[in-house]
């Protein structure tokens, strides 16, 4: 990785391998919006960032070098070997080989633990627009201002000051409950958000899984978006019809099934896996 700063601009100059569109708008996080073609404005960590694609470039603006560096290198995950991840899933695998190729510019993000949490939990049964407005209001009415008429996501601290008719005025639904229980948790020092980083995988998954409304796709959502373990396989509607279709001859299984084929396939790049399987199946579904 190559990159420059100059004034309030990062540029990265050898980007080959990351489109911005791609990572932002697979589903993993919800606080950007699209300003114009290859152009973004993402909050995260407390932050506001602008990126945008010109050329063979890719410009990171409103940023000190400091913060590009603590912040948004490990964010995008930008320091990691794309290619080998790419090549190591393609080899042996002729549907990754096709998968890969289909959105090869997406990386896995390093989210605020907390605040990728509550994000999941308000996916349940929701659509992206919706999830970020969500997120959006939760923010604005509970969260700490960081200029520009932008808003931090609030922490577990200032969600857990609100009542259950406030976050229902949110439109946070039947995930109101889900979220006063996780922000209860948290703190109160009950779940130790901190802690999970010195966990086992399958230990801290089933510690989110405490959390009401929690289930084993949100708790993978978290560890691999959150907590960089790559070896898990979140596995929603999309994921089990692809897994079905083109690994278990189109006939059912469950869960445990595609996670037991997913590890011993795919292994450590498991989670990389379930992404570029999960734009792949939700551009091609109806061919499925």
């Amino acid at each position: 990785m190559k990159y420059t700063h100059e004034g309030d601009t990062a540029t990265l100059t050898d980007c080959v391998g990351f489109n911005i569109a791609e990572t932002l708008e697979c589903g993993q996080c919800f606080r950007y919006e699209k300003l114009g073609e290859d152009e973004y404005h993402i909050i995260a960590h407390a932050r506001s960032l602008f990126i945008r694609r010109i050329s063979d470039k890719i410009l990171f603006y409103k940023t000190t070098l400091q913060e590009f560096e603590d912040i948004w290198i490990p964010y995008f995950d930008l320091n990691r070997d794309y290619r080998a991840v790419k090549e190591t899933l393609a080899s042996n695998d002729l549907v990754m080989r096709d998968a890969v190729e289909h959105a090869s510019g997406i990386h896995i993000l390093r989210q605020e633990p907390w605040e990728c949490l509550v994000s999941f939990i308000i996916s349940q049964n929701n659509n992206i627009p919706r999830i970020r407005k969500i997120a959006d209001t939760l923010a604005r009415l509970f969260g700490r201002p960081i200029g520009d008429g932008i808003f931090a996501f609030p922490g577990a601290e200032e969600l857990a000051k609100a009542s259950l008719d406030d976050l229902l005025n949110c439109k946070t639904g039947f995930r109101a409950k889900y979220i006063v229980d996780a922000a209860q948790k948290t703190a109160s020092g009950i779940l130790d958000m901190n802690a999970l980083n010195n966990m086992p995988s399958d230990k801290a998954r089933e510690t989110l899984m405490s959390i009401k409304g929690v289930g084993g796709k949100i708790a993978d959502c978290v560890l691999l978006f959150a907590y960089g373990r790559t070896e898990v396989f979140p596995t929603d509607v999309w994921i089990k019809r692809v897994m079905r279709h083109f690994y278990f001859n189109k006939q059912d299984a469950s869960v445990t099934e595609i996670h037991r084929l997913a590890l011993s396939r795919f292994g450590e790049y498991a989670g990389f896996a379930q992404q570029y399987l999960y734009v792949y199946a939700k551009d091609f579904i109806n061919n499925l």
